[in-house]
């Protein structure tokens, strides 16, 4: 298992109203204080609730922004935060446990696009995954362009950042957790499987995919059928189609 990393003290820059507006409400993280360009219109809600938490609000010419944020789309709101800190395998599971929930935890191997991070996360939150695990190298981090590109879901998603992949995927297994990795080259289905019970599922990065060391680690492997000339998916569409059959088979039954 992995220490904690991330500081408390470090700044960081998030951007975008809805990057933003739910690290206001998640509250995970203290914000020090928000720009906006105006305090009308869609802008409203977002500086009342800065003023609610007691966060100052502070309006800034588009020229700011645009140094801020070179290239980004900003959307006239930028926040500067303490840095997200990672959390746990531990604390990930403890949280399936708060749920009581079999876990289901997505772990991502050497994912470098932040893009493609922040929509992997958000993807996660809204089926429901009690965590994600990411590699300490040669990966995308917890950045403020992940957390714009995750439409705040950074702030309810717990991330776990660890130093040996494989070691991490063995300790989720002793934990009671049935690991599947999500690659072209498997035999079976990802419908195929049992989704309801405790699961990790290990996809991975551009290009490469899974890498064969870690691959070997996981029970068992399961591939996405694709009917087209192309025959691998973004990372994050590929997220999504496995989670949310999780999502399908973990619905309550109707009695």
């Amino acid at each position: 298992m992995v220490r904690p990393a991330g500081s408390a003290d470090a700044q960081e820059i998030l951007y975008g109203l809805h990057a933003v507006r739910e690290a206001l409400k998640a509250g995970s993280r203290p914000l020090q204080r928000v720009l906006v360009i105006r305090t009308d219109k869609q802008f409203t809600d977002l500086v009342q609730l800065a003023r609610s938490h007691r966060v100052p609000v502070h309006v800034q010419p588009l020229t700011s922004f645009d140094r801020l944020v070179p290239n980004g789309k900003h959307q006239g709101v930028v926040a500067f935060t303490a840095a997200k800190a990672y959390q746990t395998e531990e604390s990930i599971l403890a949280r399936a446990t708060q749920r009581q929930e079999p876990p289901l935890v997505v772990i991502l191997d050497g994912v470098e696009d932040p893009h493609n991070l922040g929509a992997v996360l958000r993807t996660a939150e809204g089926a429901g995954a009690h965590g994600v695990l990411i590699p300490e190298r040669r990966a995308a981090g917890l950045t403020s362009v992940v957390a714009k590109a995750s439409a705040g879901a950074i702030d309810h998603i717990p991330v776990a950042r660890v130093t040996n992949m494989s070691r991490s995927i063995e300790s989720l297994k002793a934990a009671g957790v049935w690991i599947y990795g999500v690659t072209p080259a498997a035999n079976k289905v990802f419908t195929d499987i049992n989704l309801r019970e405790p699961v990790g599922l290990v996809l991975g990065g551009e290009g490469t995919g899974i890498r064969p060391g870690v691959l070997q680690h996981c029970d068992d492997s399961v591939r996405i059928p694709l009917r087209g000339q192309v025959q691998s998916l973004n990372v994050s569409a590929a997220a999504a189609i496995v989670l949310f059959e999780a999502v399908r088979q973990r619905r309550p039954t109707q009695g």
